[in-house]
């Protein structure tokens, strides 16, 4: 998985301390923790699974779905399992390269898991207020696509990141107070100047937060105005029924995302163990959460998960 080959950085490993200051909870925090892992990618396999095998599924919104659920998965196992193996095994060292391999997976996901929601929006944005041409707007095809220039936005946006901190030297501390190599945990601990680090990772995922939520705002406001034009109440909730899903995983990851991206940087009022709890909860609920809120919301999806679920 280690991607990096670095030539500038005296270290050839670090050290992932876990939750400094909860140490003695490590065991009890892996139960939890390993839980919601395990729910996750169960929630995210059984909904690519039933997409995958039901024909009436290939739609456009649910291959979105198919990328928000591969997203989530892969931003887990980027994670995840080395996080278990501190809190089980005790085994915290981790390679520089591996390091900076898992931080580049972890931002990338975040970035395109951003991307999705956009893509989304422009998708019920078609649906609600040009349904007559959806199906020629709104293609697998096209979708795809999408999907493509999202996943090569976020690995382009990141790869300086790790680029740059290859680049630094990592001299007599090699302790990264963190469950994961998070950018600025990493950045924190390099003994040469880290402000050119420190100002494009906050300049990128602001920008990204205010671009994308500018997207997804314009797409709901177009939605809005077509709705408040049809006349039927019932037209009204049916409208925005559909829109429910969408909207409630927005409210979960992007205040997340927010809070991550401040809290690494401005985090002198937090207890270290509470932002880094926080961080990897972060990590686990949404994988869980994403398919329960869609296939809570979506009826199509609901019935053919009873479909396979009540067999078992």
């Amino acid at each position: 998985m280690a991607v990096f080959n670095l030539t500038h950085t005296v270290a050839s490993e670090l050290i992932l301390m876990g939750i400094p200051g909860l140490e003695a909870a490590h065991i009890w925090i892996s139960i939890l923790f390993s839980t919601f892992y395990i729910m996750g990618l169960l929630g995210n396999f059984t909904l690519l699974f039933v997409i995958g095998k039901e024909q009436t599924l290939h739609k456009p919104m649910y291959l979105l779905l198919s990328m928000l659920a591969l997203t989530e998965i892969s931003t887990s196992i980027s994670v995840m399992p080395k996080v278990l193996c501190i809190l089980w095994f005790d085994l915290k060292g981790i390679s520089v390269s591996g390091c900076l391999t898992q931080m580049l997976f972890l931002h990338a996901g975040t970035i395109m898991h951003s991307a999705i929601l956009v893509t989304m929006a422009f998708e019920r944005y078609v649906a609600i207020c040009n349904p007559l041409r959806y199906t020629t707007i709104v293609t697998n095809s096209r979708i795809a696509k999408l999907g493509l220039v999202g996943l090569a936005r976020a690995f382009l946006l990141i790869l300086p990141l790790p680029l740059l901190l290859s680049r630094q030297p990592f001299c007599a501390n090699h302790i990264i107070p963190h469950t994961f190599c998070d950018h600025m945990a990493v950045a924190k601990i390099s003994c040469g100047d880290i402000t050119i680090n420190k100002m494009y990772g906050l300049v990128i995922a602001i920008s990204i937060i205010i671009l994308d939520l500018m997207l997804i705002a314009l797409s709901y406001s177009l939605i809005i105005r077509a709705v408040l034009r049809v006349s039927s109440k019932k037209a009204h909730q049916k409208a925005l029924n559909t829109c429910t899903a969408h909207i409630g995983v927005m409210m979960m990851s992007y205040p997340s995302i927010l809070f991550s991206t401040v809290t690494s940087r401005f985090s002198q009022g937090i207890a270290p163990h509470v932002h880094i709890i926080l961080a990897n909860l972060y990590s686990l609920l949404l994988p869980i959460f994403n398919p329960i809120i869609y296939g809570a919301k979506t009826v199509e999806l609901r019935e053919k998960l009873c479909k396979y679920t009540c067999k078992m």
